[in-house]
């Protein structure tokens, strides 16, 4: 079966304990089948954590894209054919797959990614929540219906829009792509998956589960490759709509490409996110909370913490403390890929570019606070991508790595001295993915709640990622969000719908009793003149 050609190219297996393979070559997945690109080309697959070669990924083209395409466009017809119910089944199916194989798919995550096994694992969990939402659609994308006039009554649905195209980053090898596939499918459309070229072999051991979940033929196609393959999906006149998740400058050009062919696109972009720390927050809450934002993951997701906004006297005892508490946890953190370590970041050019934030930031006057850069020397005979948390203090809030996007485990600290400057600070920048305050006071936060210009704010909590039912998504007008909807939740529902209004009036019956009307309470039912009823008369 195909299943079983969706492992490696030896016949090793995966148990809780053991390494994953590493000579994997990922195919594309069309139409139920394993299928090599068309040009017979090939990228290397990167162990983050020791720059090694682990396997090949498929380097597409669009003659590949077109038949990922044509796979789904023919398995459309029946798949949206069935009901929400039948179809949300196959994922129930899927879901609980997902669990049972939850450590090899963190396993493969810490291998291609470098995330530590805790975040890999919790990687797995948020993108199944999604899963488990999408098994709730059956109760949730019901249409309405209403009597709206004597006799016209007015009702909607969803319809699928078709074939649907969704392109995701390295940062998240599943939790992303599950932003948008289960909620797409149970809404009745086929999907074509890109995932990173940097992270391909956790999606290619979930093309194993959909398969085993009995997903049709053609529902689900995988196809792997960098702009061009991505060029070509956008292109597609059968692609209905496609989803982004990335950096900014790319954001915007897939969301100005769909547009411009009048098509669908949520494109989610980076982001500088701020977190507000008032006199009168719990410092030891504070300051893990702050470190676990800014360092989890290596930094390298949208909703990290990015600027620390300490409000008050510099010289004041919460302020002071707050800063060494968040030095010294920070410090405490050792490099590796076991729970509570920080792992590698995903190449060397991120490495560089982090490094370039560091190095600029000493140049324009900085002090830096805790060196990551000490973790290079250390790790002299490793070659992975490591680099240790870093927090800087800053003195002008014009510096590059107080306003630019840096992907990595780097705080930059800045104090200010009242509430209308943190403010200032945190809605000049260009972004608006996240924000949060810490503090004791329930007024103190709802102020800052109210003037904050970003879409997911949180009060104490530095990852204010919304959870199922809540959609996920930055705020229109910004760098972090181009296009159209949130990615998931009741956005998402939106975003892979057309919502159909029918009218209908039927003829009157010719029955006594409607023709007599029925008085009730002084009300004359099926009687009474509709001013508002333009149909049938001019």
């Amino acid at each position: 079966q195909e299943v079983n050609k969706l492992t490696t190219n030896s016949n090793q297996t995966t148990t809780m304990g053991e390494a994953p393979p590493t000579d994997t070559t990922v195919n594309n997945y069309i139409a139920g089948q394993i299928s090599p690109p068309a040009s017979k080309d090939y990228l290397p697959i990167i162990n983050p954590s020791t720059s090694l070669q682990i396997g090949k990924v498929a380097l597409s083209s669009a003659q590949d894209v077109n038949t990922a395409v044509s796979a789904a466009q023919s398995a459309f017809s029946s798949w949206s054919s069935l009901t929400v119910k039948a179809r949300a089944a196959y994922m129930l199916k899927f879901h609980a797959l997902v669990r049972d194989n939850a450590h090899e798919l963190a396993q493969l995550i810490v291998l291609e990614n470098g995330k530590n096994i805790t975040e890999a694992l919790a990687d797995v969990a948020k993108g199944n929540e999604t899963v488990e939402y999408a098994c709730s659609l059956p109760q949730l994308m019901q249409g309405k219906i209403d009597r709206v006039s004597g006799q016209v009554t007015c009702q909607d649905r969803r319809d699928a829009l078709g074939v649907v195209a969704s392109i995701v980053p390295f940062n998240f090898p599943f939790m992303v792509p599950f932003w948008t596939l289960p909620i797409a499918l149970v809404t009745g459309n086929c999907i074509v998956l890109k995932p990173s070229e940097k992270v391909p072999l956790t999606m290619y051991k979930v093309i194993e589960l959909f398969e085993k979940a009995g997903f049709p033929k053609g529902v689900i196609n995988m196809v792997n490759g960098t702009k061009d393959c991505v060029e070509a999906l956008i292109d597609h006149p059968n692609v209905k709509a496609v989803t982004f998740v990335g950096s900014s400058p790319v954001a915007k050009i897939v969301s100005d490409r769909c547009h411009s062919l009048n098509k669908r696109c949520t494109a989610l972009g980076g982001a500088k996110n701020h977190l507000i720390a008032l006199p009168d927050c719990d410092v030891e809450g504070t300051a893990q909370d702050v470190v676990v934002s800014y360092a989890g993951c290596a930094g390298q997701r949208c909703m990290a913490a990015s600027v620390l906004l300490i409000v008050g006297d510099k010289e004041g005892a919460v302020q002071k403390s707050l800063l060494d508490r968040v030095i010294e946890k920070a410090a405490g953190i050792k490099a590796g890929t076991s729970a509570g370590q920080l792992g590698p970041v995903i190449d060397s050019q991120s490495m560089a570019k982090i490094l370039s934030y560091i190095e600029q930031s000493e140049k324009d006057g900085a002090k830096i606070l805790l060196d990551g850069r000490v973790w290079m020397k250390e790790m002299e005979g490793n070659k992975g991508n490591f680099i240790g948390p870093t927090v800087i203090l800053h003195n002008n809030k014009t510096d590059k790595a107080m306003c630019e996007e840096i992907f990595g485990p780097v705080l930059s600290v800045y104090h200010v001295p009242t509430w209308q400057e943190a403010i200032e600070i945190e809605n000049s920048n260009p972004f608006g993915n996240a924000a949060a305050v810490y503090t004791s006071n329930g007024g103190h936060a709802e102020w800052f709640m109210s003037r904050v210009r970003a879409s997911m704010l949180g009060v104490n909590i530095g990852i204010p990622v919304p959870r199922e039912p809540f959609s996920f998504g930055g705020l229109y007008g910004t760098r972090s969000k181009y296009g159209d909807m949130d990615i998931t939740g009741d956005g998402a529902i939106e975003f892979f719908t057309n919502r159909i209004k029918i009218t209908s009036k039927w003829p009157k019956p010719t029955v006594p009793e409607y023709v007599m009307g029925v008085q009730e309470d002084g009300a004359i039912m099926n009687g009474g003149t509709d001013h508002a009823n333009f149909a049938g008369r001019m």
